[in-house]
């Protein structure tokens, strides 16, 4: 028997793994019915989870589930138990509602951040079925059970599968990728009005104008005029006609 619900428990978790992207640790929110029933039945809570879901986990609950605790004496040994677990930051901090109630706002409509819960409230259980991707948990015969995948859980992977819709993931990574490019749920584009960085002014244009001058216009430049000397001849057969010599007196 104990290896069928390991089988049963497998093949339930990598439903959960494959379809909505669970991982481990697997965080567990678990409320005081379970922890009564689980007192009562004899189960050590932390030992006996991780071996049934094959990984490491996490043991969490919320300030609401422990205050609903405070105020039921008769259920005073379920109150030790969960104040050993982790307390996860609900919005009740100031005025705190029932743990049902509080428990289906942490799931916020899809589960993002993949609990598993852990209940023995059939009301909280009828509410549970009714979003898709979250591992119900519940004490029975002695023994912890995962319950198989609600309706709800199978009808939105088969949407999935035909494409008429996204996972949680993907729905995700869409509206961040909306918030970064800035655009609304309506689809339309905010449109950003960017400051202008107050820069110093350019140096070029701090200069004074240079005043323009006229054209100047080149000089002319006089040619000295070269005086050419003609050569004379000289006569044929000697240098020039010979001075006969004076007779003395």
């Amino acid at each position: 028997m104990t290896i069928k619900r390991q089988k049963k428990a497998k093949k339930n978790i990598n439903f959960y793994k494959h379809n909505f992207s669970f991982r481990e640790p697997f965080q567990i929110l678990i409320d005081g019915t379970f922890c009564q029933a689980a007192l009562k039945n004899k189960i050590q809570i932390k030992e006996q989870m991780p071996k049934y879901l094959m990984g490491e986990v996490q043991l969490c609950t919320t300030n609401c589930a422990l205050k609903e605790l405070e105020s039921l004496k008769d259920l005073y040994g379920a109150k030790l138990i969960l104040q050993r677990y982790q307390v996860r930051n609900c919005k009740h901090f100031k005025n705190p509602i029932s743990a049902s109630e509080c428990l289906l706002s942490m799931l916020e409509g899809s589960n993002p951040h993949h609990y598993f819960v852990a209940t023995q409230d059939q009301e909280l259980t009828a509410g549970l079925k009714k979003i898709p991707g979250v591992p119900l948990m519940y004490i029975i015969v002695n023994t912890i059970v995962l319950d198989k995948p609600s309706q709800c859980s199978v009808s939105h992977v088969e949407a999935v599968a035909l494409g008429e819709m996204v996972t949680p993931v993907q729905q995700q990574s869409i509206n961040s990728l909306k918030e970064v490019q800035g655009i609304g749920q309506d689809g339309e584009r905010r449109g950003k009005k960017r400051k202008r960085k107050i820069s110093n002014p350019n140096p070029l244009s701090c200069l004074k104008k240079k005043k323009k001058q006229p054209p100047t216009q080149p000089l002319k430049t006089e040619k000295k005029k070269r005086n050419r000397q003609r050569k004379r001849s000289k006569p044929e057969g000697g240098e020039g006609p010979s001075l006969k010599p004076l007779p003395n007196p």
